[in-house]
């Protein structure tokens, strides 16, 4: 029957991944609980902040904008002027 080897080969590689799960280095990295982690205190942000982190992104957002659309109709008019010189 076909496909034998193909299924060995799949039982080899699952057992050698298997035999080297004992050697990892970071046994302890996945077990354990979260009881004794302390959490972070972040200050808050003022509004004054907020606002400017709003008005730079909008400006931001709108020069990537402005470029995307100058890049496009660059890209255009360069594709109808090679068209229209090859035909």
């Amino acid at each position: 029957m076909g496909g034998e080897g193909s299924m060995m080969a799949a039982n080899q590689s699952l057992k050698n991944n298997r035999s080297l799960t004992s050697k990892r280095k970071e046994k302890g990295a996945l077990s354990g609980s979260y009881a004794n982690i302390e959490l972070k205190e972040f200050p808050k942000a003022t509004q004054e902040q907020l606002d400017t982190i709003k008005a730079q992104t909008l400006t931001d957002n709108k020069k990537a904008l402005i470029q995307t659309i100058v890049f496009f109709i660059i890209a255009s008019l360069g594709l109808l002027i090679a068209v229209h010189y090859l035909f």
